[in-house]
């Protein structure tokens, strides 16, 4: 009988995972932890070396840096003796926060989000149809619609009408655009807990599962404590805490800000964060309350919430505690503004800010 017979693929002995590869793969979670800083890195995993044993007789730390400089992920002042990370590096960030969090996703067709209305869109597909008032010229199917002619009008009295054009039906592919807000206010590293490393590991798989699965999207991000600034893809790995306290109106409004100048009809706010609002700003002063739920605050953040509700912008808050008394604020939030939230463990943040993106993708906003 002929046929295939499929078996387990079991990987031999050159398959396995190299020297390089394996600290490499600790390195870049280091770089995070450290906000980029490639030389704290470098000490870190040397001490983690002499506790742990993660190198061998035949290849050391000092291998490993050299290779890092070789393959273009480092590079080595000459004067001071410091290293700097390169773009390769950043890469290999994003990806290896990808494979971690989003690990089962696999590579598939550049913009694949198909939606259940053809019509004017981006991808051709194999039905044809008689021409309708409105369709573009990029839409006719010049081909068939020349034989359509030949056939109606015959070939000695050729010409070209309305009723002969056929039209090449498409897919419209639905687009998405994605604020992702990160809390860089003095909490996220209080009573010794480190949030803001989960949050950019988060933000860097899901600018790269972008990039990979719905290049046609657009994602921003802002990162907010006492004020709210826009940051590139490239900062995120250099995200460091500050002493701030927690300015969501200013995050939320500069969200806005980005969205409206976005042409896609599909728009959403992400917000990563461990706390409450605690501060809003008045002209060039700051107005704090460090206990939270502070009555002014609270208003503010509320009316913001229902003013995206009225743009159709959702917003999802993740917030990385459980604290009883957060809850009842978040609630509310989420009521006025008709989106989502959830309580996350730091363990389980990336497969919900992935869920949630992946089932906001498929609804019309």
């Amino acid at each position: 009988m002929k046929g295939f017979r499929f078996l387990k693929y079991t990987p031999g002995p050159g398959a396995a995972q190299s020297d390089f590869d394996r600290l490499l793969s600790v390195f870049l979670k280091l770089l995070l932890i450290t906000s980029g800083d490639a030389n704290e890195a470098l000490q870190w995993l040397t001490e983690a070396d002499r506790q742990y044993k993660l190198t061998t007789d035949q290849y050391g730390i000092g291998d490993f840096i050299e290779d890092l400089k070789r393959k273009g992920y480092i590079s080595e002042d000459p004067q001071t003796g410091k290293f700097s990370v390169q773009p390769k590096t950043e890469r290999s960030i994003r990806q290896s926060a990808l494979e971690e969090i989003f690990g089962r996703l696999k590579k598939s067709r550049r913009g694949e989000h198909n939606t259940v209305h053809t019509g004017k869109g981006d991808e051709p597909t194999a039905e044809r149809r008689s021409y309708s008032f409105g369709d573009s010229l990029e839409q006719i199917a010049v081909t068939e619609s020349l034989k359509n002619a030949q056939i109606n009008h015959g070939t000695d009295d050729f010409h070209l009408t309305e009723d002969d054009l056929e039209i090449i039906e498409q897919e419209f592919k639905a687009q998405t655009s994605t604020v992702l807000l990160i809390d860089i206010s003095h909490s996220m590293i209080l009573y010794g807990e480190d949030r803001i490393t989960p949050a950019k590991q988060v933000a860097l798989a899901l600018a790269e599962l972008i990039r990979i699965k719905y290049p046609k999207d657009t994602l921003d991000f802002v990162a907010f404590g006492d004020d709210a600034r826009p940051i590139e893809l490239k900062d995120i790995p250099y995200l460091q805490v500050g002493p701030y306290h927690t300015n969501t109106v200013a995050a939320l409004e500069m969200a806005m800000d980005i969205l409206r100048r976005r042409k896609n009809p599909n728009k959403q706010i992400f917000m990563i964060t461990d706390g409450k609002p605690t501060c809003i700003k008045q002209g060039i002063n700051y107005y704090k309350n460090p206990f939270g739920l502070d009555k002014k605050i609270i208003s503010r953040t509320l009316a913001l919430a229902a003013q995206l509700r009225r743009l159709k912008i959702p917003v999802t808050t993740f917030m990385i505690a459980s604290d009883p008394y957060l809850k009842a604020f978040v609630r509310e939030f989420t009521r006025v503004n008709n989106g989502n939230a959830y309580y996350s463990s730091l363990e389980g943040l990336g497969h919900l800010v992935f869920e949630d993106f992946r089932r906001n993708r498929v609804k019309h906003f």
